[in-house]
């Protein structure tokens, strides 16, 4: 059940910065799920204990090749504060 809530991590340059300096990380999640719903996830899927879950819904750019037009997908992300002293070991291999 969890695992259908987190999708993927979401990896890139200011998150990597928001994970050293506030202790948060970023998750692709599930459209329908809601804060309590990723905050249950990811305790119980990396044992940590989880402060803030704050969620954006992000909608797909229209992207044009040559005089087709096409949308990317859109999709929801969390940005989950941990609390202090609390890691989640898998960013840290990144």
């Amino acid at each position: 059940m969890y695992n259908d809530i987190i999708i993927r991590p979401v990896i890139t340059e200011k998150s990597t910065i928001q994970k050293e300096a506030n202790n948060t990380v970023s998750f692709e999640v599930a459209r329908t799920a809601n804060r309590i719903e990723v905050k249950k996830a990811v305790e119980t899927l990396f044992n940590v204990k989880v402060a803030d879950v704050r969620t954006i819904c992000i909608t797909g750019k229209i992207k044009r090749r040559g005089r087709t037009l096409g949308k990317r997908r859109d999709w929801k992300k969390a940005i989950v504060t941990l609390n202090p002293g609390e890691r989640i070991e898998f960013f840290d291999a990144v």
